[in-house]
């Protein structure tokens, strides 16, 4: 009778420790503790389990699956952004392994971990903040193409699909200008993520080009989500003169913002003027209806799937940033023009 094979299950069961860290120490990644190498090494050893790491590439090689890592799936820009992916991998016969880190680096090292057990085809990942290429390379390897979407990594050589956000956020500072707007605040975010970098400076950029020095007190950051937006609302209005229109980090913070402006007895669109970025579909349903930047999430998704097959069918190819347009879609939020 032939002996059963001896499975990463077996060895993980037998000294203690997930299947994902037996992963890595086959691996050779830095990220196990010597200790736990070497425990896992001597099971290893003890049950005769052979590592085939020809058959490994090979399952590599013909995976039918991608993995798709999102930073906050609770914001239905990402939901939009995950449809799109899910459509365009379904659509060339691949299944998608999904994973969420809710901004959490630790939870990121052990998402990807985990979903490297599946040999994925490739990965997509919307990094959670203040995420840093050398801590992933050690689990993602050198073999898995990857596409980062939306935050630029330090020290990452993947491909890199990112929104213009600078022009966004100066095409939403002008449109307040050309309202009347004078005293314009950015709203949200934190200033450390690179893409609430790049949208202050496209606001910066069209406050200077109008003649406004911004002031200190008209930057203010929160996460990047309704609640916390609304909560910090009567920042806005410790000084005075306050300011008479927001650029909203994206359509979370600006819905957040209007419910804010709502409890403290403010008319968004008539008596504060707010634009957003990202344009969900609720930023037509909200009242007011949401001026925002058009960012075509679904479409996005989409664009990150076709980029990471092409990837993993063409591993030779040279890492790309790809930046994808924005417009502005005006709507009842940013009110009507204001009479000096």
């Amino acid at each position: 009778m032939s002996r059963r094979r001896i499975t990463l299950s077996d060895i993980a069961a037998g000294c203690g420790v997930s299947r994902a860290t037996v992963s890595l120490v086959l691996r050779g990644s830095p990220l196990v503790a010597k200790s736990t190498r070497e425990r896992v090494e001597a099971e290893l050893k003890k049950q005769g389990y052979v590592y085939n790491r020809a058959a490994a590439n090979l399952r590599r090689r013909t995976s039918s699956s991608v993995a798709l890592v999102i930073n906050d799936l609770s914001n239905p820009f990402f939901a939009e952004f995950a449809a799109g992916v899910d459509e365009a991998l379904g659509a060339a016969g691949y299944v998608t392994l999904l994973g969420s880190t809710n901004e959490s680096t630790e939870r990121q090292q052990k998402v990807l971990a985990s979903l490297m057990e599946h040999d994925p085809a490739g990965i997509i990942l919307s990094p959670a903040e203040h995420s840093d290429g050398d801590r992933l390379m050690p689990v993602v390897g050198t073999r898995t193409p990857m596409l980062v979407f939306n935050r630029e990594l330090p020290h990452a050589h993947w491909d890199f699909l990112v929104l213009d956000n600078r022009r966004g956020a100066q095409l939403a500072t002008e449109h307040l200008l050309e309202r009347g707007h004078r005293r314009i605040a950015f709203f949200g975010g934190h200033a450390d993520s690179s893409s609430c970098r790049e949208r202050r400076q496209g606001y910066a950029q069209a406050m200077r080009a109008a003649g406004i020095e911004v002031e200190p007190q008209w930057l203010v950051e929160s996460a990047p989500t309704r609640l916390e937006a609304a909560a910090q609302t009567a920042a806005l209005f410790v000084r005075d003169p306050a300011p008479t229109a927001a650029v909203c980090y994206n359509d979370a913070v600006a819905l957040g913002l209007s419910l804010g402006l709502t409890a403290r007895g403010r008319r968004p669109g008539h008596d504060f003027a707010l634009t957003g970025f990202d344009d969900i579909p609720e930023a037509a349903a909200s009242l007011p209806p949401l001026t925002t930047l058009s960012t075509g999430p679904r479409a996005r998704g989409r664009q990150a799937a076709e980029r990471i097959l092409m990837r993993a069918s063409q591993p030779d190819l040279e890492p790309m940033r790809m930046v994808a347009p924005v417009t502005l879609n005006v709507r009842a939020s940013s009110g009507p023009e204001r009479v000096a």
